[in-house]
């Protein structure tokens, strides 16, 4: 094979070089067809045809175009003319070489030509003389080329490399060009892959002797790599090798086929293809792993004992059986008899055995059975076996003795012993507790399993000693010579008892019913255990009849005790068991015993004529007492009370007792429905009674109970029931109640609902539903009517109140009241009267409270005007909630007009610029007229001059005189205001006067002292119609030297002075100023002395302190009222020049402001203007008057800078129909009601108050319509009037109701 493959390939070496030589023909007739013959020349020389061969590749190649053109010109070079003495030639050549892909080789080229170009040609194609070589990456140039050297250097060799390489010298000056012999680089390419069939890696499965073919295949390589075999390591020589052309030019692929023949060594071994080539350093190799399947060996069975096959029953037989080699393993089996009886087997891989243990426990039954070990696999031809015989030895599986071991005594006894199959057999004897009993005769059988069966007969006589005796039947053997086969009996001779009794209650006592009785049956000797029975009257007390009486009979079972036997019955003695004969019986043995009880009627039953009961029936009843002992009594009484009856004769009984009968007449009526009538038995020997009762049912119409309620009271807005008491028999089919003729639904309404008893159910009641309610009853005996009146009781709502009630001072009157209410109680009058201040008097002590049904009256005798404000009616009759409503009491009294002493004065300039407005307030009841006049003679309201506006709010009328262009000729004057209605007139008198200084301030007092401060209090007075402030000069008597304070803010009038010490003696004096100067000192009633505490006495704070400044300059100094002194002279000589001057400004500049004043404004402004400022004097002046209410002083009112804003009149216009000025919580009519309505719309100026000092909001503009004067009078005033306030503020009962 080796010589086949050698000179194949050197066939093809040689190939090979034709086909290249014919390629270079081939190349070269082309050349000279296309370019002419001087080209061949130069092909002659060797570099003309590369220079072709170089033109033709660049056709092919387009990269390689630079190429060609570097030949032209090394051509035209070629051409020059060299002299012929130049030295060229080649000193250094490389010889033809071989290299490994991949590998890098460098090609020697070492020249002397100077001025020459050096290339290198590849296969004819000139590479140029540029060392880098464009187009070619792998190749360049090395070697210094002024040495000559010009070494191609080639990287990476892959397959495209292998070629011819020469190195041409271009023609130069020096001589002609040079060609050097060809260089044949041969690039070898090492095979990549093997590609093995079956597939490389896998495992194969062969049958070992059989033959199978492998292929291998190599890659791409040159030369065709060499393939060889190896199987388990050694070479196969039958190989079979063909070389085909690989994917590529110049590339082979070989491929190998072999047959090989697996062995079961082969078995786990590798087959290997391996490739070999020059271009490999080591083989490549491909293998499969071969899995060689074979046949096992023999099984073999290991027998544990020395005696194959001989074994005893019921041994544990362990045999194991082994099979070695083959693969598969194989596959063990064990038959018995031919049948499978285990297929559990284990493998050992390592060792190639397997192995499978047989375990059995012997039976006698496996005797001669052949026990079978198979072993097989995949591959095995046929099943190899080895076999064992078993010879089993057993013993009899059982001993059987046939024959009663229960006899009468003196009697024989036959008995037969058999011993079932053994191997061998056995032999039998007899024993007699110890003694031996000799068989009557033996017999020997065939038996199973190739055994053998034994049998003994025996007779004897027994005797009464003889019981419980054992008798036992023995079987023995050689072979079982450690164990013993018997079987045994006890022998059971049967003999009679000896003696029975029973023990129990005496015969003949007497036993009470429910007495508990115990009878117990006792027997000595026998055998068997004598059974002992109860029986009761020849009947057997059974288990049966014990769990039918079970709450009065317990049978007990039969006890031993020794050679004693008993049996218990335990019985609660009844009716049933009187004169009842007990029996115990044992064997032929009888006894028994008599009991006598003493029960009462076990039965008392009731009989009755009649069935359905009307009212006057006649109804018998009898009584019967079915069986007592003794005889027993027998009454009637109806629901206790005793009835006569009548006596039947007694009857027989059964229990063998006494029975008795009576009877009695009733004549029935509706009231005995229900009633028990009770008959009693009574015993007096057993001193117990036994009672029967018949309810009567007796049929009537329904009747009404005297528990009916008639009348049902309820509260409005609540829940009412009408509860029904019917009685009647059957019960009412139907409640029908009815309402002022209409019938309320059965099936309910919104408000109410018939309960199933009949009762009325009603819910939010309204006295509306306060009535009769008819309730119609009915049943199938007749029907019954009855009237349930529902009283409904509500919060009282007062009807009429005469508001207001007017009354003379002095006179009487009643306040009535009239309500709506149910119930009406006698004191559920009450009466308030409301008053907010708590000075008040609001006792009603001097009045009478009269209350006559819905009527409650307030009667006030000798009114008084102390009497007159709002009262409340509450009523109250307790349903909440109490019913209240306001009255008015109106005092009415003759006009009371203010007189403040000394006269009032109002200021004005009387330069016929200005106005002044006169203020006259007066109280009375009913309405007051005003009239005016001036200087004793009544005022013309006519001339425009004078303007008069009247307000009358309650009891406090006022009227505002308004004198436009003041003139102090004409209107410096005493105004003399005169109030009058029907009961009287007063008067006051005011004067007009001119502007001037303030009066000094009256009622100058101290309100508290401390040891470093003191209060002050007083009241302005007349501020001479202009804006003043005070200021308070003070001086420590102890200390010469005054100290001055202005009171700040100008309008105070309290003042806190501070900075004092205690214990100091001091004076105090308070000066009023004005623009025209101040009060002076001259006045008493401004000047003060006091004394500061202690700093250990108590002190009093005043209620309101205003903040004050301590006097400049230290406090304390010696030196100080000599430098208060000094300071003073010297202020005083500067002020008097300042004042002069002052003064003359001050009069200008103020007659000035006056007249521009009244000429800018209009009159109604003045008037208006006015009103305000006397407004907000008014209130200061008002304040001051509540610190001291009991002095009487005059009242003043300054012109200066007024802007009253009147309300209209009634004369002057009208308001809307929706303006009331009021707010909801002013009808409380708290105090007086003429009081009430001054304290809310005080008009404009101050009064002292008349009899009563209120408080009154000076800035509440808001008049009401119907305060003004009005024709009616405030008196005709009714509830009506008080439309205008909100409905909703008033009590319920008020609402739109008041007459």
């Amino acid at each position: 094979m080796e010589i086949k493959r050698h000179s194949r390939r050197k066939e093809n070496g040689e190939s090979w070089k034709k086909r290249q030589k014919e390629n270079k023909r081939q190349r070269c007739r082309e050349r000279e067809s296309e370019k002419g013959s001087g080209r061949c020349q130069w092909q002659s020389m060797g570099t003309v045809g590369a220079t072709a061969r170089g033109t033709g590749m660049a056709l092919r190649t387009p990269i390689r175009a630079p190429l060609m053109l570097m030949g032209l010109l090394t051509t035209g070079l070629a051409q020059l003319p060299i002299p012929a003495s130049a030295p060229r030639g080649f000193w250094a050549l490389s010889e033809n070489l071989t290299a490994v892909e991949g590998a890098t080789v460098e090609l020697r080229c070492g020249v002397t030509a100077p001025g020459s170009v050096v290339q290198w040609a590849k296969d004819g194609l000139l590479l140029g003389p540029d060392p880098g070589i464009p187009g070619f990456p792998r190749y360049h140039l090395k070697g210094d080329p002024a040495r000559g050297e010009f070494h191609l250097h080639i990287e990476a060799c892959d397959l495209s490399d292998d070629a011819e390489y020469e190195c041409q010298v271009s023609r130069s000056e020096m001589g002609p060009e040079l060609v050097s012999p060809r260089v044949i680089l041969s690039i070898l390419v090492p095979p990549k892959v093997l590609q093995l069939t079956p597939e490389a890696g896998s495992t194969v499965t062969w049958v070992a002797g059989q033959e199978y073919t492998v292929s291998c295949v190599s890659g791409d390589a040159k030369p065709a790599p060499d393939i060889t075999f190896l199987q388990s390591g050694q070479t196969i020589s039958d190989v079979s090798a063909n070389e085909n052309q690989g994917s590529q030019e110049k590339l082979f692929t070989t491929e190998a086929t072999s047959r090989v023949t697996p062995q079961s060594s082969d078995n786990g071994q590798l087959l290997v293809c391996e490739a070999s080539s020059p271009a490999l350093d080591t083989p490549i190799k491909a293998s499969i792993t071969m899995n060689v399947v074979f046949p096992p060996g023999p099984p073999v069975i290991q027998w544990p004992g020395l005696e194959e096959g001989h074994v005893r029953a019921g041994q544990s037989l362990e045999l194991p059986c082994t099979a070695r080699g083959g693969n598969p393993p194989a596959t063990l089996q064990w038959l018995k008899n031919g049948q499978p009886v285990s297929t559990a087997w284990g493998t050992e891989h390592v060792q190639a055995v397997a192995r499978s243990v047989l375990v059995m426990t012997v039976q006698p039954e496996d005797h001669g059975a052949r026990l079978s070990c198979e072993a097989y696999n995949s591959v095995s031809t046929g099943t190899q076996e080895q076999s064992i015989t078993l010879q089993v030895t057993f013993p009899p599986s059982a001993i059987t003795i046939l024959g009663s071991a229960s006899q009468t005594e003196n009697k024989n006894v036959t008995l037969c012993c058999i011993a079932k199959s053994s191997r061998p057999r056995v032999l039998l004897q007899w024993w007699l507790g110890g003694r031996q009993l000799l068989p009557t005769d033996e017999t020997v059988m065939d038996g199973l399993h190739g055994g053998h069966i034994s049998m003994s007969n025996l007779t004897f006589l027994v005797r009464r000693e003889d019981n419980g005796l054992t008798l036992t039947c023995e079987a023995f053997s050689e072979a079982f010579t450690k164990e013993t086969f018997k079987k045994s009996l006890t022998l059971n001779v049967k003999y009679p008892a000896q003696k029975l009794w029973i023990e129990g209650p005496a015969e003949g006592k007497y036993l009470r019913t429910g007495t508990r009785v115990r009878l117990v049956c006792l027997a000595i000797g026998g055998n068997p255990d004598p059974s002992l029975t109860w029986y009761k009257n020849s009947r057997v007390v059974t288990e049966q009849r014990l769990q039918q009486e079970s709450r009065r009979v317990h049978l007990g079972s039969t006890e031993k005790s020794g050679s004693t036997f008993s049996r218990e019955l335990v019985l609660v003695a009844g009716p049933s068991d009187n004169q009842a004969r007990f029996s115990c019986k044992a064997g032929q043995l009888i006894v028994s015993t008599q009991l006598v009880v003493q029960f009462p009627p076990t039965n008392l039953t009731i009989l009755a004529n009649v069935s359905a009961l009307r009212p006057g029936d006649a109804l018998n009843l009898t009584c019967v007492s079915i069986s007592s002992n003794p005889p027993v009594n027998l009454s009637w009484d109806k629901e206790g009370e005793r009835l006569e009856d009548v006596a039947a004769p007694p009857q027989s009984a059964p229990f063998k007792g006494s029975a008795a009968s009576r009877s009695v007449f009733l004549q029935v009526s509706s009231r005995d429905h229900g009633h028990r009538v009770t008959c009693r038995a009574h015993s007096a020997e057993l001193r117990e009674t036994v009672s029967s009762f018949y309810r009567l049912n007796v049929l009537y119409r329904p009747e009404f109970l005297g528990e009916q309620e008639l009348v049902v009271t309820a509260v409005e807005q609540g829940q009412a029931l009408l509860p029904v008491l019917v009685s009647a028999n059957p019960a009412p089919e139907a409640f029908n109640w009815t309402f002022r003729g209409y019938r309320l639904s059965p099936a309910g309404g919104p408000r109410h609902r018939i309960l199933p008893g009949g009762a009325l159910q009603l819910w939010n009641v309204t006295r509306a539903d306060d009535g009769f309610y008819q309730l119609h009853c009915q049943n199938s005996e007749g029907t019954a009517e009855a009237l349930v009146r529902l009283d409904v009781h509500y919060a009282p709502t007062i009807r009429a109140l005469q508001d207001p009630t007017e009354v003379n001072v002095g006179g009487s009157v009643d306040i009535v009241c009239t309500a709506d209410a149910n119930p009406i109680l006698p004191g559920m009058f009450n009466w308030e009267r409301l008053g907010e201040e708590e000075e008040e008097d609001h006792s009603l002590d001097d009045m009478e409270k009269i209350s006559k049904g819905s009527t409650g009256r307030l009667r006030i005798h000798h009114a008084k005007l102390t009497q007159a404000g709002a009262y409340q009616c509450i009523v109250d009759n307790g349903v909440a909630p109490p019913a209240r409503g306001l009255v008015r009491l109106v005092v009415r009294f003759a006009p009371q007009v203010e007189h403040p002493t000394p006269l009032t004065k109002v200021a004005a300039a009387g330069d016929s610029t200005s106005s002044a407005t006169l203020h006259c307030r007066a109280r009375g009841v009913p309405n007051i007229i005003f009239t005016w006049s001036k200087n004793g003679v009544p005022l013309d309201l006519q001339d425009p001059r004078y303007t008069e506006h009247t307000y009358h709010q309650g009891g406090v009328h006022s009227s505002l005189l308004t004198i436009a262009n003041v003139s102090a000729a004409q209107d410096y004057a005493l105004f003399t205001c005169t109030a009058t209605n029907p009961l009287g007139s007063d008067h006051t008198n005011i004067q007009l006067v001119s502007i001037s200084r303030p009066d000094p301030p009256l009622g100058f007092k101290v309100v508290s002292r401390t040891p470093h401060s003191v209060g002050l209090e007083w009241k302005p007075g007349f501020d001479g119609g202009l804006p003043q402030r005070f200021h308070i000069r003070y001086e420590a008597l102890e200390t010469p030297g005054f100290l001055y304070m202005d009171v700040t803010p100008p309008q105070a009038t309290t003042f806190t002075l501070t900075g004092l010490k205690p214990s100091t003696r001091y004076r105090v004096w308070l000066l009023a100023s004005n623009a025209l100067g101040d009060s002076g000192l001259a006045e008493k009633g401004t000047q003060l002395s006091i004394t500061t505490p202690g700093l250990d006495q108590p002190s009093g704070e005043p209620d309101h302190q205003e903040p004050t400044e301590q006097p400049a300059g230290p406090s304390g100094l010696p030196l100080l009222p000599v430098l208060f002194a000094v300071g003073g002279l010297l202020l005083l000589s500067n002020a008097s020049c300042v004042a002069g001057f002052l003064w003359r400004r001050r009069l200008k500049h103020l007659a000035e402001g006056i007249s521009e004043k009244t000429e800018a404004g209009s009159e109604e402004e003045r008037v208006r203007n006015e009103y305000e400022e006397n407004q907000w004097t008014g209130d200061r002046d008002t304040q001051s008057s509540m610190a001291s209410t009991s002095e009487v002083e005059p009242y003043y009112h300054s012109t200066k800078d007024f802007s009253p804003r009147l309300p209209p009149t009634l004369e002057e216009g009208s308001y809307p129909q929706g303006f009331t000025g009021l707010k909801d919580e002013d009808m409380a009519f708290p105090g007086h009601l003429y009081d009430e309505v001054e304290r809310m719309y005080a008009p404009s100026g101050a009064w002292g108050p008349l009899y009563d000092e209120v408080h009154m909001d000076p800035y509440d503009l808001r008049w009401h319509e119907d305060k003004y004067e009005n024709p009616r009078g405030v008196y005709d005033q009714v509830a009506e009037d008080l439309d205008a306030v909100r409905s909703d503020s008033l009590p319920f009962e008020l609402r739109g109701e008041l007459v």
